[in-house]
């Protein structure tokens, strides 16, 4: 018996146009709409959140948003208030994703003002925590998670992490690459997380959050991932792209 309630999120990166978007959601949300006993997410890009909230209205399939900025209005180019996502009705935000962290100069500082701009706003969190192949292959991967988990909760309170957040583990050297972490690798990251969750919360603070693996997620590998205790679900790319394969990633199946 779960713990804990699975969550499978599609974050569709900047992919799909607005009519591209109703197409999928319209296969994707009939075909999940008898799966029962797990959350279900999307993520598409900003310019398709209204043609998805339109879409997923009365359906299982909450809406999420790939990013958020800390303050409500003002002179930030280019970024999204938690207002205007909420206005969407987004329930979720992905923040801390590595790609933010790579090519957008993301920081532990920035994803921890982003994530307290959420929670203010009411918005849940996915965030996001992972060691390049570099840093793995280095024997960091252990500094680097409890860096990302410290710096992007500081000064979160117990019960805003047990209400609003999700903590996803994506390596980095599994994202977009064909590759992904064995089950092993992945428990054990989770585990790591979860002990540091406790060191920090309290002991057995970490049995109440879901943790989510994401990096190279596909039909083929879901069940496997999933059959373990410690992995509550998946944050997924490219194959959630095409809704018959996300379809069967959010069906998966239980052993």
């Amino acid at each position: 018996m779960r713990k804990r309630t699975p969550l499978i999120v599609g974050n569709w990166k900047m992919n799909k146009t607005r009519a591209q978007t109703l197409d999928y959601l319209n296969k994707f949300v009939k075909g999940v709409s008898g799966i029962a006993s797990r959350e279900i997410g999307v993520a598409p890009p900003f310019t398709s959140l209204v043609t998805a909230s339109d879409a997923l209205k009365g359906s299982n399939v909450k809406l999420c948003a790939q990013n958020v900025h800390w303050d409500e209005s003002g002179q930030y180019t280019g970024e999204i208030s938690p207002s205007m996502l909420k206005d969407y009705n987004v329930e979720y935000a992905i923040i801390g994703h590595s790609e933010r962290r790579k090519f957008f100069g993301e920081t532990n500082d920035s994803v921890n003002k982003r994530v307290k701009g959420a929670l203010k706003s009411g918005l849940k969190v996915i965030l996001c925590v992972g060691e390049t192949k570099e840093e793995r292959e280095s024997g960091k991967t252990q500094n680097v998670v409890k860096s990302h988990l410290i710096g992007g909760l500081d000064g979160i309170g117990v019960q805003d992490l047990l209400k609003s957040i999700v903590i996803a583990y994506e390596p980095v050297w599994a994202i977009g690459t064909g590759l992904n972490a064995t089950v092993e690798q992945a428990v054990e990251v989770h585990q790591f997380i979860r002990t540091t969750l406790d060191s920090i919360y309290g002991a057995g603070t970490s049995d109440k959050i879901r943790i989510l693996y994401g990096g190279s997620v596909k039909p083929e590998n879901i069940d496997g991932f999933m059959a373990t205790a410690d992995i509550d679900g998946a944050l997924v790319g490219g194959a959630s792209l095409e809704a018959e394969s996300f379809t069967r990633i959010v069906d998966f199946k239980e052993v």
